[in-house]
C-alpha cells in the first residue's frame, strides 16, 4: 500500500510537453481523452464562449476540477496539493514501522535479560561436591568400569542433616549427618525405561576407608550402610556402593529436606491414597485415610514417618517412598511440566536451591540435559525397587542382602538389561524383594514344573510410576 501511495503523490508522471505548454493533469484512473490537445482555435459560437469565459465545465472525462479563481486546473495545483497528504502518509507509515522495530528490539532484549539473569540464578543456586571429585580420582583404579555406552547411574542421597533450618526435625549431634534414603537410579542407554533401587540405610555392607572432612581417614568396617555418608560423604557412599554393587557411579546428588518439600510444593502438591491413618509425632505428621493431596511438610512428614503408620519398619518406609516418588514422576509428565517453562521453573529453582552435585551436573544445562533425556520415558517404564535383602542375621534391626538375588539385579544394572517388578497385592511380597523364597527366580510359586535353563529374568517386588499410589 506504500507503495500506491508513493507512485502517485511522491513520483508524477512525466508530461510529455514542451516548454511552455500546459502540464497534463495527474492520472486518476479514469479513462483519458482519446483525441489530442490542439492549439485553442474557437470554430463556432459554442466553443467560442466556452474558451473567453474560462468557467466552461470541464470535459466528462477530464480529471482536473475547477479552481477556486474560476480557472482551469491543469493538475499542477492538484499535485501540489494532494503531495502534502501522501507524503505525510508514508511518514507516518514509516515512523509507525520505526517504533514498532524500536519497540520490538526493547521486548526482545528485555526477555533476553529476563532469560540470562533466570538462568544464572538458577546455575548459582547449584552447590559442587569438589571433595568427593578428589577422593574418587584418588581411587579411581578401585572403582568399577562403565560397560555400556550411554547408560548412566545417579546416586540420590537423602541427608537427614538437623543443622540449620532442618533442626526442627531432630538434634543436631555435632553437625554429623547420615544418609536418610539413599536411590541407585539407572537410565538406559536408550532412554527409554528408568530404574530406582532403594538401598536400605541399615544394610550391613563393607564400608572402605574413607577420608574425613578433617583430614583424617576411618578404617575399612563392616557397619550399616547409612554410616558411610557420615564417615566420608557422598565419596564414601559412592564408593561403598560400588564396592557392593561393581555398578559405575556417574553421577551423585545430595538433596536436603527442605529441597523435597519445595519440589512438591512447585508441582502443586502429589496425591497419595492411605487405607489408614498416619500420626507419627517424631516426622511431624497427622493425616487421616483416604485420597487426599500432599503439600511439602506433610509430604516430607508422610515419606519419612516409620513409627506412624504400618509396622514400623524401615521396609514399608522405603515401600511408601517409591511408591510417593512414582506419583510425583507421574504428576510431572501428566501435567507438562517439562515442556512448559513458566511451570519447570519452579520445579528447577526448588531443586537447585537444594541439591549438591558432582563437577559433571553441576550447571543448569547439565540437569537440564539430564532431566530433558528423561522426559519421553513411558511411566510404566519408571521402574521402583529394593534390593533383595532379609533381616541380618545376628540383628533383626538390621538387613542383609540376599544373594544370589541381588548380586543378579546388580548385574542387570551393570548390562544395562531391563529390570522386570510386579506390584504386590495388597502389599503381600511375591518374590526376592524382601527376601529369598519360591517365585525368586521369576517363576510362580506354583509352578510345577519350572525351566531349569535358561534362567528366565527375575521379577522384583516394586512399583513403577504409572501405578503411582492411587493407581
Amino acid at each position: 500500500m506504500d507503495a500506491d501511495v508513493t507512485d502517485s503523490a511522491g513520483t508524477p508522471p512525466e508530461p510529455e510537453s514542451r516548454a511552455g505548454d500546459e502540464q497534463s493533469p495527474p492520472d486518476t484512473g479514469a479513462e483519458p481523452d482519446t483525441e489530442p490537445d490542439p492549439e485553442p482555435a474557437p470554430t463556432d459560437d459554442t466553443d467560442a464562449d466556452a474558451e473567453s469565459d474560462g468557467d466552461a465545465e470541464p470535459d466528462a472525462q477530464d480529471p482536473a476540477p475547477d479552481d477556486a479563481d474560476g480557472d482551469t486546473d491543469t493538475g499542477t495545483d492538484a499535485d501540489a496539493d494532494a503531495e502534502p497528504v501522501a507524503v505525510g502518509g508514508v511518514k507516518k507509515g514509516r515512523r509507525w514501522l520505526r517504533w514498532t522495530a524500536l519497540g520490538l528490539s526493547v521486548a526482545v532484549l528485555a526477555a533476553a535479560g529476563t532469560g540470562w539473569w533466570l538462568y544464572k540464578k538458577l546455575d548459582g543456586n547449584i552447590h559442587t561436591d569438589t571433595s568427593a571429585a578428589h577422593e574418587l580420582e584418588e581411587y579411581e583404579r578401585e572403582r568399577p568400569a562403565s560397560l555400556v555406552r550411554g547408560a548412566e547411574n545417579v546416586l540420590l542421597i537423602g541427608s537427614d542433616s538437623r543443622a540449620g533450618s532442618n533442626s526442627r526435625y531432630g538434634r543436631d549431634d555435632g553437625g554429623t549427618q547420615r544418609s536418610d534414603t539413599t536411590i541407585l537410579l539407572h537410565l538406559a542407554a536408550d532412554r527409554r525405561s528408568a530404574t530406582a533401587v532403594s538401598l536400605p540405610r541399615d544394610l550391613m555392607v563393607d564400608i572402605p576407608g574413607c577420608g574425613r572432612p578433617d583430614g583424617t581417614r576411618t578404617n575399612e568396617q563392616f557397619a550399616q550402610f547409612n554410616w558411610a555418608f557420615e564417615f566420608g560423604g557422598a565419596a564414601c557412599s559412592i564408593r561403598t556402593v560400588e564396592k557392593m554393587t561393581r555398578v559405575r557411579v556417574d553421577h551423585h546428588m545430595v538433596i536436603d529436606f527442605n529441597g523435597f518439600k519445595d519440589m512438591v510444593d512447585a508441582v502443586d502438591g502429589v496425591e497419595v491414597c492411605l487405607k489408614e491413618p498416619v500420626d507419627d509425632q517424631q516426622a511431624h505428621v497427622k493425616l487421616p485415610a483416604g485420597r487426599q493431596i500432599l503439600h511439602g511438610e506433610q509430604a516430607l512428614g508422610f515419606v519419612r514417618s516409620r513409627h506412624g503408620i504400618g509396622d514400623g519398619s524401615d521396609t514399608q518406609r522405603m515401600d511408601r517412598q517409591q511408591q510417593f516418588l512414582g506419583s510425583l514422576v507421574k504428576k510431572v509428565q501428566s501435567n507438562g511440566v517439562l515442556l512448559n517453562p513458566t511451570r519447570l521453573y519452579p520445579v528447577l529453582d526448588a531443586a537447585t536451591k537444594s541439591i549438591t552435585t558432582d563437577a559433571g551436573l553441576n550447571t543448569l544445562r547439565d540437569l537440564y540435559d539430564l532431566v530433558r533425556s528423561m522426559r519421553d520415558i513411558p511411566t510404566e517404564n519408571v521402574r521402583f525397587l529394593t534390593v533383595p535383602r532379609q533381616p541380618y542375621a545376628y540383628d533383626q534391626n538390621r538387613d542383609e542382602l540376599v544373594q544370589p538375588d541381588a548380586d543378579r539385579l546388580f548385574q542387570q544394572l551393570r548390562e544395562d538389561l531391563p529390570v522386570k517388578v510386579a506390584v504386590p497385592a495388597d502389599g503381600a511380597k511375591t518374590n526376592a524383594g524382601n527376601k529369598r523364597g519360591a517365585g525368586s527366580d521369576g517363576d510362580k510359586p506354583d509352578d510345577p514344573d519350572p525351566s531349569p535353563s535358561p534362567s528366565p529374568a527375575p521379577t522384583y517386588a516394586g512399583t513403577t510410576a504409572a501405578s503411582g499410589m492411587c493407581g
